[in-house]
C-alpha cells in the first residue's frame, strides 16, 4: 500500500505534469478583478498554454520540455515530501518506465505577480510506472517564474486528494 501511494506520488511528480484529453474541455478560472489589465490576461492565456505544453509533454514523455522549460533551481515536492529535482524529471521522463494513458486538468486558477505565476488545478490522471497504476486524482501548484523573457517552471507540488 506504502510502495503503490510512493510510486505513484514519485511517478506524478517526476514527469512534471501532471498535467491533462482535450484541453479545450478544461475549466480555467480566472478571478475578475478591477485592477487586471490586457497584459495580464495575455500572460494569463501564455501561462495557460505551458501548463497544455507540459500535458501533453507529459503524455509525450518529452524530456527536452523538461529540459527547456525547468529552472536549474527547480523542486518538486511530493504528497510525502520527497524533493525531486530538475535532473530527476528529465532522467524520469527518458526512461520510458512512466506511462501517461491520460491527464485532464480542471479548476486551473493562474494568478499573475509581475514576471511570477502561481498556478493551482486539478488533474485526474491515468498512468503507469513500473507498471504500477498510479491513476487518480491529484491537486498541484507550479509556479512559473518569467526569465529573459521565457517561463521556466521553479516549483511543483502535488498532493493526492480523494
Amino acid at each position: 500500500m506504502i510502495n503503490k501511494l510512493i510510486n505513484r506520488c514519485v511517478a506524478l511528480l517526476l514527469s512534471l505534469f501532471v498535467a491533462l484529453p482535450a484541453f479545450s474541455a478544461q475549466h480555467v478560472a480566472v478571478h475578475p478583478r478591477p485592477s487586471i489589465d490586457s497584459a495580464e490576461q495575455a500572460t494569463i492565456r501564455e501561462i495557460v498554454d505551458m501548463e497544455r505544453q507540459a500535458r501533453e509533454a507529459s503524455i509525450r514523455r518529452d524530456a527536452e520540455f523538461s529540459q527547456r522549460t525547468l529552472a536549474e533551481d527547480y523542486v518538486a515536492i511530493t504528497p510525502l515530501g520527497q524533493v525531486t529535482t530538475k535532473q530527476d524529471t528529465v532522467s524520469a521522463r527518458k526512461s520510458g518506465q512512466l506511462r501517461y494513458d491520460t491527464i485532464n486538468v480542471s479548476d486551473m486558477v493562474v494568478r499573475v505577480y509581475g514576471d511570477t505565476a502561481v498556478v493551482t488545478a486539478r488533474a485526474d490522471v491515468k498512468g503507469h510506472q513500473l507498471g504500477e497504476d498510479f491513476s487518480g486524482p491529484y491537486r498541484y501548484t507550479r509556479i512559473w517564474v518569467r526569465r529573459t523573457g521565457h517561463w521556466q517552471a521553479v516549483s511543483y507540488q502535488a498532493t493526492v486528494t480523494q
